[in-house]
């Protein structure tokens, strides 16, 4: 078929970030869709919108047709949505090629949740059961019976908590989320979940019933011993159920104070310790009709504002895989270790037959240390679970509902017989975010390293973005997310989740007068004070999101926050426009630093504190004008210049010799280009390439630096230094822990030392994302797919071989469609393929002199140069 005669399909069409519109919260929900067509060059030139209501089957509104490229995050065109509703939206498209439009899409159907606090009559409920005050709480049974009076046409399950929950409607699970509804700054915003339940129900008699525990809201958190209660005293279940049953009556069931309490087996559950399940305290039937509950206790209801629940902007967490153990070892204490070959995030399933009251037991970490599990980096944190058997001669399966451990190594005691490999699997949960980039080449450590750090995402995107998955810690830390955002944004699909976490960032900010250093924020021993990079992450991250997701909505919602962070940053920078006081993290974890003192880096903190007022003030310019803020575009803009000039002043010499000397030092300031005069960069440009070649081609950077360091070299021509110094292989770089067998990025670039014994640092994980944000780095330059504007509409396709690769690739499922660049070396020569979908544009700049640089359209391409790396030969 013709190109002219292709057809054109408008496919996944999608509503605002979810891909379960089910229960959205937003009542003028934006649309996304992609085109499918062998058309080269094609271009969108009109949408049009179709939208059939549940309440008005027979007839469809329709929009204009409306002039317009725009497929992505498209505002709503109709009238706003109201709660509860219910529609199938299509879209048709028109483009350059044709004057007729194209087929309808398949309809995408979109509900409501509950978008206004008078919609609910629930009361947040907590048992009357007492509880102990010292350790980890059980987790709690509520229930509740009651009759339908027609078979249940539709019915909807809207569910919060303070702690976390699992539902039950006659007998059955509902849902298949993890530690539900997950860890929002709950004084500010508690999430809430909605289930299509009509599948669950009857006519005549029903039970629902909830498993209740607590979670981040009531259970230990933090480091140095963590605290208790922070939200409050007591865990509570909030949930509506709204049945429409055929006779044309509606039915709902709200807790209240008829709801039943009752204790459940699992005897104590947390989030750090573990879980205990004894399943001889198993209550048959409890969630199912004609169950009796009159030895149950009561319950309470608490106060409770309704207009702290929000829809879910993200996706929750789940199950997402299970892998079998790569090796079984009994060792002669007795003990079993449990190797899965994958350091991980979840926890581990068992099958097992035995007798009544056996108990087995389940210690998990990171690592061994003499054939034994090293649980020195859990630090406070027990990361056991204890499984007690019922006992009726019927194999018996169980898996903790409500703790994740961080692992890779199980140890198991007390098992009846042999542990053999079918006994026994982990179960990896995070937030369920759909895959979006991948990255291949030619050295298969560096392939290795790349899916370390997809394995760290994935262990750490855990509702919140974590820091660590394993230790008595696991909290959103800011700095962490600032550094990592846009890697994490080729990877996955992370826009909702990262946009739920900015309201609590913006909710917390404005509660505590700065942005803290993690979010949720819980009052440990940490001080609340504004420390940059992690402060700047509530303009970096927004900016990021924009950038890869097109999403001006989440700049919008954002950008009160920050500007009281880049206005809070002016003023603590004063006249002179420098930041030189207070704490600051710094280039945290330079390798140099010593164990004990993380922040001890090479480069002047003050500098870094300086570089990112600059950097997050330009980026708070360009947002400005984006959004129509013309009066803050021009003071920010101003803003930006005065700090550059301070930066210089004090920071920089004339001829381009940057203060501290260091790798993180050149790298900050070339890339927030910072240095005015050409002639300073320049020489900044070759001091860098004489610091890392004089380090050996090694690592120097710490946070901050370690992010930057590689496009500062290819933005000042040392592709070649760059890839030696993403090669390198001893320690620290980025491939020592791969040839030390880690399967996630470290924490520290030694958190294993190279005679095979732990850092001694407190602070010593083995599943830490920060440092693994080199990885955007290799899909936008190493492979060459870069986004050139937002969402990557238009793509900058400018591979930099070296390192001694000899091919390398990069896919990436844009909001466009898949976008693929691969290059390889034949002989002398370079060919590079690229894949651009409808929609899209893109420019494409090889290295070689003589290649023209050519612009393209959708479609795929083919070109060659000449090989760029003598020296490879």
């Amino acid at each position: 078929m013709s190109g002219i005669d292709a057809p054109v399909k408008v496919v996944r069409l999608k509503a605002e970030h979810h891909r379960e519109p089910l229960g959205i919260g937003q009542i003028r929900p934006r649309l996304s869709w992609q085109v499918e067509t062998e058309h080269p060059d094609w271009t969108q030139t009109a949408y049009q919108i179709a939208v059939v209501s549940d309440d008005e089957p027979d007839r469809t509104v329709l929009s204009m047709q409306i002039p317009a490229q725009e497929q992505t995050l498209v505002p709503w065109p109709l009238p706003p949505l109201a709660s509860r509703s219910r529609c199938a939206v299509k879209v048709r498209v028109w483009h350059e090629q044709s004057d007729d439009p194209s087929p309808w899409s398949p309809p995408l159907i979109i509900e409501t949740g509950l978008v206004r606090p008078e919609d609910w009559t629930a009361r947040m409920i907590t048992p009357d059961l007492g509880q102990p005050a010292d350790r980890d709480w059980p987790a709690l049974l509520l229930r509740r019976a009651f009759t339908l009076p027609a078979a249940p046409v539709r019915a909807r399950l809207y569910v919060a908590a303070q702690g976390v929950y699992e539902m039950e409607l006659n007998g059955e699970r509902v849902g298949d989320h993890v530690l539900a509804p997950g860890w929002t700054s709950y004084h500010h915003r508690l999430r809430y979940q909605t289930f299509d339940v009509t599948h669950l129900l009857r006519d005549g008699g029903n039970a629902i019933g909830g498993w209740l525990a607590e979670g981040w809201y009531r259970g230990r958190l933090g480091f140095l011993g963590g605290k208790r209660a922070i939200y409050g005293a007591h865990v509570g279940l909030f949930a509506q159920l709204e049945v429409v049953c055929a006779d044309g009556s509606t039915v709902v069931v709200a807790t209240d104070e008829s709801w039943r309490a009752g204790a459940s087996p699992i005897v104590a559950t947390g989030l750090y310790d573990g879980e205990h399940y004894d399943a001889r305290l198993e209550r048959a039937g409890w969630s199912a009709p004609g169950f009796d509950d009159r030895d149950w206790a009561g319950v309470t209801a608490q106060p409770f504002d309704a207009r702290l629940l929000v829809a879910p902007d993200g996706p929750p967490v789940r199950r997402t895989e299970s892998i079998a153990p790569v090796a079984i070892t009994t060792l002669p204490s007795g003990k079993t270790i449990v190797d899965f070959g994958q350091n991980l995030t979840g926890r581990v399933r068992i099958r097992v037959r035995g007798e009544a009251g056996r108990t087995i037991v389940i210690r998990h970490a990171e690592i061994l240390q003499d054939s034994e599990l090293c649980t020195a980096p859990l630090r406070h944190a027990a990361a056991t679970d204890g499984y007690t058997l019922r006992g009726d001669a019927a194999i018996e399966e169980w898996e903790p509902r409500f703790t994740l451990h961080g692992f890779r190594y199980a140890e198991v005691v007390g098992w009846p017989g042999e542990l053999h490999s079918d006994d026994i699997d982990a179960v990896i949960c995070h937030t369920d975010m759909a895959r979006t980039g991948w990255f291949a080449c030619s050295d298969p450590l560096l392939e290795r390293f790349h899916e370390n750090v997809v394995w760290s995402m994935r262990g750490n995107f855990v509702d919140v973005p974590t820091d660590c998955p394993q230790r008595d810690e696991r909290l959103g830390w800011t700095g962490d997310i600032a550094v990592f955002a846009p890697t994490a944004s080729f990877l996955f699909d992370c826009a909702g989740m990262l946009t739920s976490w900015l309201a609590d960032l913006a909710a917390e900010q404005g509660a505590l007068g700065t942005v803290p250093a993690y979010v949720p924020w819980i009052d440990l021993v940490f001080p609340v004070a504004p420390t940059a990079v992690w402060g700047d992450a509530a303009v970096s991250v927004p900016t990021v999101l924009h950038e890869r997701f097109a999403d001006v909505g989440v700049l919008r919602q954002q950008y009160a926050s920050m500007k009281a962070w880049v206005e809070q940053v002016a003023a603590l920078a004063g006249d002179r426009r420098l930041w030189t006081s207070g704490f600051q993290f710094g280039d945290w974890l330079d390798p140099a630093a010593p164990p004990d003192k993380p922040a001890a880096a090479r480069t002047d903190a003050y500098l870094v504190a300086t570089a990112y007022h600059a950097r997050s003030a330009a980026q708070l310019a360009a947002i400005a004008a984006l959004l129509g803020e013309d009066e803050d575009h021009l003071r920010y803009t101003a803003l930006a210049a005065e700090v550059a000039d301070a930066f210089n002043n004090e920071f920089v010499t004339p001829n381009g010799r940057v203060v501290s000397d260091a790798q993180t030092a050149y790298a900050v300031a070339l890339h927030a280009n910072l240095l005015e005069k050409s002639e300073q960069r320049e020489r900044a440009g070759r001091r860098l390439v004489e610091l890392v070649e004089a380090g050996g081609h090694h690592v120097a950077t710490g946070f901050v630096g370690t992010p930057l360091i590689c496009d500062a070299l290819t933005a000042v021509g040392a592709d070649d230094t760059a890839g030696r110094l993403l090669m390198q292989r001893q320690c620290p770089s980025w491939l020592y822990p791969v040839t030390m067998g880690a399967t996630t990025i470290w924490e520290r670039w030694d958190s294993m030392l190279p005679d095979g014994t732990v850092n001694p640092g407190e602070m010593t994980s083995f599943n830490h994302y920060a440092l693994g944000a080199v990885a955007d780095w290799l899909h936008r330059r190493v492979a060459g797919l870069a986004p050139a504007a937002p969402g990557y509409r238009r793509v900058a396709v400018r591979p930099r071989p070296g390192g001694g690769l000899t091919h390398a690739s990069a896919a990436y499922e844009s909001p466009f469609g898949r976008i693929e660049v691969a290059w390889r070396r034949a002989e002398d020569r370079l060919h590079v393929d690229v894949t651009i979908p409808p929609g899209v544009t893109a420019f494409v700049e090889l290295p070689d002199p003589s290649f023209s640089p050519v612009d393209i359209g959708s479609g795929r391409h083919t070109f060659t140069c000449a090989w760029p790396n003598p020296s490879d030969s």
